[in-house]
């Protein structure tokens, strides 16, 4: 009865929880985004399967064995099975610990000490198989705080591998478009160097025949290698993204596939309308809340060390010292005992804990801010960017034709000796520019269309 009281009472302090409940802080962002229309579409980017939201096959492929080859998302998930071993070891936290196993002692007392100048030198020699048991009652709430920490820790891991996965799907895409916009330019300088070479041999033809003069024959071959200069400049940018793909895919540097920029299209247009609520969607401010939550747990871990721990022990088994009476009814011993500990001096071990437990918190909690004001800031940024580059295209469009126009005209008013050269060359120059800028316009579309995407927590499903 004595015993059982004292478990009953021992159940019953668990309920003198010293420990706080988690509250989560709020959103340091505003209501809305800065350059977004307010507005009640519901549809969030985030909730788009990748396979849904990229048109483009090939890239979907890429983007699946990304997804399963990349060395840092196979990192992140290794990351996920040691948190997920610490949490399953938090669960068990409630439970004893029980261990059992079989002992040989051999004593040979001294002859020369006080008891041994009366009983002489002695051996002993014993047999046991012993039984240890230990439980710890959670009166305080440590072990349910050490719990919660470790799930909050998995949790944790578990956004964070998803973040990664929203990383890579991103750079995949973004590396992709890249190299399909090289190949494009390539192919617009390619077709310029082929006119422009033309071009040369037509002026010295006109020069041959007195239309022009020398200088107006260097100036066209002056284009052409500034052209050729270009070319050798985007020869290079793709050799550089294709290794960059390579990477990504976890191979060596190769040649990867890709489509015609021209084919390049997202499967869902953007919208505005994105409530500042949209970034709880992202892995890495999930991930960073998880981090709060544990440094929060430690907190009351380290508050609960200053109170009692009630321990309950208890060994028992058999003894013998001689080995065929071991499993004698005669041998069996049973040893139980219940303790209440107060921590009083420890060098001041407890203190430090929960005052370093306090600054992990605030920096976790600055943690915390800082994600989620930076993730407000790059969803502003990508719906800038896709907004400019949206209505910019139009424009870069209508000033290629207009430079197309100007090379026509100046190129009819050299042939009637009423303008120089130098005025067709600086209009070739420009329509040649404005092509190029066009593309690199078109590639700044799709970019933040899918940083916009990533900004807002979509490419882990």
């Amino acid at each position: 009865m004595k015993y059982t009281s004292l478990i009953l009472s021992a159940l019953l302090l668990q309920s003198c929880f010293v420990a706080k409940d988690y509250k989560r802080p709020e959103m340091p962002v505003a209501a809305h985004f800065k350059a977004e229309v307010p507005g009640t579409d519901s549809l969030s980017l985030a909730t788009v399967s990748w396979r849904t939201f990229f048109r483009d096959e090939t890239l979907s492929a890429y983007i699946e064995k990304a997804l399963q080859n990349n060395l840092d998302i196979r990192t992140a998930l290794q990351n996920v099975s040691i948190a997920e071993s610490y949490m399953k070891q938090g669960r068990a936290g409630y439970f004893p610990t029980f261990t059992l196993g079989p002992n040989f002692t051999f004593t040979k007392t001294s002859g020369n000490t006080q008891f041994g100048r009366i009983t002489g030198s002695q051996t002993l020699i014993q047999f046991d198989i012993t039984g240890n048991f230990s439980w710890e009652a959670d009166i305080w709430g440590k072990i349910r705080s050490t719990k919660r920490g470790f799930i909050a820790d998995y949790l944790r891991s578990v956004h964070a591998h998803q973040a990664v996965a929203t990383q890579i799907v991103a750079s995949v895409a973004n590396t992709y478009y890249n190299l399909a916009a090289l190949d494009e330019q390539k192919k617009v300088l390619e077709e310029t160097i082929r006119n422009r070479e033309e071009g040369v041999e037509t002026n010295k033809s006109l020069k041959t025949a007195g239309i022009v003069s020398e200088v107006a024959v260097k100036q066209n071959e002056a284009i052409l290698v500034n052209a050729r200069a270009l070319l050798l400049d985007t020869e290079n940018a793709i050799q550089l993204n294709e290794n960059i793909l390579s990477v990504l895919l976890g191979e060596s540097p190769g040649v990867p596939d890709r489509r015609a920029f021209d084919a390049q299209s997202l499967a869902i247009d953007v919208k505005t309308g994105f409530p500042a609520l949209l970034l709880e969607n992202r892995p890495d401010v999930k991930a960073s809340e998880m981090a709060l939550v544990k440094a929060f747990e430690n907190v009351n871990v380290a508050v609960s060390n200053f109170y009692p721990t009630l321990r309950i022990t208890a060994a028992g088994g058999f003894q013998s010292i001689d080995f065929p009476q071991l499993f004698s009814p005669k041998s069996l011993f049973v040893n139980a005992v219940t303790g209440l500990a107060q921590p009083i001096y420890n060098r001041r071990a407890l203190k430090t804990q929960k005052e370093v437990a306090d600054a992990s918190r605030e920096q976790a909690y600055l943690a915390y801010q800082k994600t989620v004001i930076t993730a407000s800031r790059e969803v502003s940024d990508a719906l800038n960017n896709y907004s400019t580059a949206d209505r910019k295209i139009a424009l870069k469009q209508q000033e290629y034709q207009l430079y197309n126009e100007s090379v026509e005209y100046s190129e009819e008013l050299l042939e009637n000796g009423m303008a120089n050269y130098l005025e067709v060359i600086t209009a070739k120059q420009n329509a040649l520019n404005t092509q190029l800028s066009i593309i690199s316009t078109r590639l700044q579309k799709l970019n933040s269309t899918v940083e916009l995407y990533r900004a807002l927590g979509g490419g882990w499903q």
